[in-house]
């Protein structure tokens, strides 16, 4: 496929050099490569077709590389990437070693920050503004933020602190009534009005004819603005609540008409006032399939696109999140107590397909995790059983709710975190690597990880029949497909053997069993006998499990999809030194600390870090060769009564012996 005007941009100035009347063909051109290679590598797709023009009259009208712009959700910036120096890279987008599907600081000074979590750019953009201000940087300031963005509380705190500025600031809200699935709230019904009722286009065509009267500069600009608003209140409502913030609300607009866009951009860039642009967008334009399927193809697996529709290829086995849905379907026919609830992710979750089936017992709160894991508190103490599906990356930002709302008050609230530990393809800025970390410490709280998808459901069961706040974790991944034997319910704090071994144990956290299991089997071939235990709860520890193992006398290796920090290996650590036990036996596999794992595969990242079968089993052979070395020692230590003299470069000890 060629791209005769996206292959002349090697950076926005080359952009620039174009007509106006030039840019819709780009703008195709840019959804042509997007398609092409989303389909073979997978990433988010929708949203970035329906950004495409605005992308590029942003990058027309201002000069980003000495003005500021920030994406809020940072999936939506392909289009961004392509006019940035990219191009000829995209091809390895979301790839091991290529580019990430979020903005990357790493990669280009067009990228002002990593970001892959919603709400933060009016924020950044305000403290922006206000450094530059300071420190006297002439430059100006634009955040994109999505209706489904603005809903999140930290928005509109944003929102509060942007009104009180005295200078240049554009947010721009990019309305296409969706985030990853409907825009939910009762933002999203007031945004609403302004795309229905049949005079849309007329408020384009008016802003058009005054438009042309607007001075460029200074204050007559500001009164031209406040004119060209108060020609329209006839239309729009009065008490715009950006206005009531200290915006000048200018919309909505077409965000698919360029040239226009670029006019009202080149009008609003200077505005010496924050400014808030209302563009009205499609998701998925220029690809009907994609529109007729917004939700579908937000975040799709690679498809291929035969005579007008796509066909997403399947996966080969079942994911953990559908067995999630299917056990939740379960429990929900039999508990009319059981509410489900989820922030903006019903489909992402799985809830969706509970929802088709028990509308009144799922709820969707949108993007704002805070809100719902408060609400989940307060209908607890109602005597409802709420249960929030999560990804881990996105139930960080609940931290103090978590506390506060739920475990200081011993709220039974269910947390069932999808997406747990490394995620593939989105990267670092979605890895969840600190749920483990964050909820370990909070009074009460009880950590579960199923092995298999038999314990899954054993997990649920257990949470829904107790009075306590519970997490339980699983990945972005396939169920295991082969079961360890019964899968008996689960006991507080209580392990499961799944194999035993003389030589050796594998303490497995979750789902991270299944590459435990084949690491012992892949050691018994080297003749060594390794042990395995499912643990099943990452707090409590099962300490009778834990007495039994480490009163042998051979390593024991922990196993978790998690940061070695805080996570599944301290807290056998610090159990077993509360025991009086010999932690010293104890060796650590996970995620290493103060390390960013980048886009690719999960299954690459896995053995990037050691953490597939062919990582524990050389991680542990290793252990048992020394072992096996210290074992001879002492043999003969026994016999000669002291250590190994100084020909051996060690220093010549008495034995205790």
């Amino acid at each position: 496929m060629t791209y005769p005007l996206l292959d002349q941009i090697q950076e926005p100035s080359d952009l620039r050099k174009l007509a106006i009347d030039s840019l819709p063909a780009l703008a195709q051109e840019i959804r042509d490569r997007i398609i092409d290679v989303v389909s073979k590598n997978g990433g988010h797709l929708s949203s970035n077709l329906g950004i495409t023009e605005l992308t590029i009259a942003l990058h027309y009208v201002f000069d980003f590389s000495k003005d500021r712009l920030l994406w809020d959700v940072g999936h939506q910036c392909y289009p961004h990437k392509l006019l940035t120096g990219r191009h000829r890279k995209f091809d390895r987008l979301r790839q091991a070693g290529g580019i990430s599907g979020f903005p990357s600081t790493h990669e280009s000074p067009y990228d002002q920050f990593q970001v892959g979590h919603a709400g933060t750019a009016i924020a950044t953009a305000v403290g922006l503004a206000r450094g530059d201000g300071l420190l006297e940087q002439n430059t100006r300031v634009a955040a994109v933020v999505g209706d489904a963005s603005i809903v999140n509380g930290l928005a509109f705190e944003g929102l509060n602190q942007a009104g009180l500025l005295k200078r240049q600031l554009l947010v721009i809200l990019n309305d296409n009534q969706w985030g990853i699935s409907p825009t939910q709230g009762a933002m999203a019904e007031h945004l609403a009005k302004f795309r229905v009722g049949g005079f849309y286009e007329g408020i384009k065509s008016e802003v058009k004819k005054m438009l042309s009267r607007v001075p460029l500069v200074g204050k007559p600009m500001y009164q031209a603005l406040t004119a060209i608003k108060e020609g329209l209140k006839t239309t729009l409502s009065p008490h715009q609540i950006f206005e009531q913030m200290g915006f000048i609300y200018v919309g909505p607009t077409d965000g698919h008409d360029i040239a226009h866009l670029i006019e009202l951009l080149t009008i609003l860039k200077d505005v010496e006032h924050p400014v808030l642009l209302h563009v009205h967008t499609q998701k998925g334009k220029g690809a009907e399939w994609a529109c007729a399927e917004p939700c579908k193809f937000h975040s799709p697996m690679p498809f291929v696109v035969t005579a007008g529709k796509a066909e997403i290829k399947k996966n080969n086995g079942k994911e953990w999140t559908t067995a999630f849905a299917d056990a939740l379907l379960e429990r929900a026919a039999k508990n009319p107590r059981l509410v489900a609830m989820t922030a903006g992710m019903p489909d992402g979750t799985g809830l969706a397909k509970v929802r088709d089936a028990y509308p009144r017992q799922v709820i969707d709160v949108g993007i704002a995790e805070s809100c719902l894991v408060t609400m989940a508190a307060g209908m607890a103490k109602a005597g409802l059983r709420p249960i929030c599906a999560v990804y881990s990356t996105f139930l960080q930002r609940a931290l103090d709710q978590i506390w506060q709302e739920v475990a200081l008050q011993g709220l039974p609230v269910i947390f069932c975190i999808d997406r747990a530990g490394l995620v593939g393809g989105d990267g670092a800025v979605h890895h969840g690597f600190m749920d483990i970390a964050y909820l370990r410490p909070l009074p009460g709280m009880v950590l579960m990880a199923p092995a298999d998808e038999s314990e899954l459901g054993a997990a649920l069961d257990w949470a829904l029949a107790h009075d306590k706040p519970c997490a339980i974790r699983y990945p972005r991944d396939n169920v295991p497909k082969i079961h360890w034997g019964n899968s008996p319910a689960f006991e507080l704090g209580v392990s499961k053997i799944l194999r035993d071994g003389h030589d050796a144990t594998i303490l497995a956290y979750g789902s991270t069993a299944a590459a435990a299991m084949e690491a012992a089997e892949l050691l018994g071939v080297q003749g060594f006998d390794v042990g395995v235990v499912n643990a099943r709860f990452a707090k409590p520890i099962d300490r009778n499990m834990l007495r039994t193992v480490l009163n042998e006398d051979r390593p024991v290796v922990t196993v978790e999809d998690h940061s070695l920090i805080n996570g599944f290996g301290s807290a056998i650590l610090e159990a077993a030194q509360e025991e009086g036990l010999h932690s010293h036996r104890i060796v650590r596999i996970g995620l290493p600390p103060d390390r960013l794992i980048a886009q690719g595969s999960r299954k690459g990242q896995l053995a990037e870090v050691g953490l597939d079968a062919a990582g524990i089993a050389q991680k542990l052979a290793s252990l048992l060769v020394l072992s096996s070395n210290l074992q001879s020692q002492r043999s003969i230590r026994s016999r000669t009564g002291t250590r190994q003299s100084q020909d051996s470069g060690l220093r010549t000890i008495p034995t205790r012996e």
